[in-house]
């Protein structure tokens, strides 16, 4: 008999764990550099690994980001004639201007107080560097 109670609560307890372990497929997040000259592949990737890494809106799940080459030199050529970067010097090959998609849930009392719940999409995040083998670190990020 205790074998049997200590085998069914074997298999309950793996059972608990494999459950805990799996992740919807919801919450997958997907990646687009498109084509692109301006940058490396891994200076691309670097930029988003710092949206991502620093992605933190309460009740939001990051759900896309992507590079479109077009889309941020027209977004950093406004940025370095009209924004913050009017005033810092920055090169426009150190500067990058990704777009991302997220959700923000209604969550009740831990929501978003200031998104409401829905998709938001080309979100745009300007990411600058000192030079081209410094860290991107984000400088702006909004509509």
């Amino acid at each position: 008999m205790k074998k049997i109670i200590m085998s069914f609560c074997i298999i309950l307890l793996v059972f608990s764990l494999v459950a805990c372990k799996q992740s919807p497929e919801t919450n997958k997040l997907t990646t687009d550099t498109g084509q692109y000259t301006k940058f490396t592949k891994e200076e691309v990737d670097k930029a988003i690994d710092t949206v991502k890494n620093n992605f933190d809106f309460p009740a939001a799940t990051l759900t896309k980001i992507w590079y479109d080459e077009d889309k941020s030199d027209s977004l950093v050529t406004l940025y370095l004639e009209t924004g913050k970067g009017s005033a810092s010097g920055i090169k426009p090959e150190n500067t990058i201007v990704l777009l991302s998609s997220f959700d923000v849930d209604d969550s009740g009392e831990n929501g978003n107080p200031v998104l409401d719940p829905g998709t938001y999409t080309d979100y745009q995040w300007v990411l600058i560097r000192d030079n081209p083998t410094s860290d991107w670190r984000i400088d702006g990020r909004g509509y």
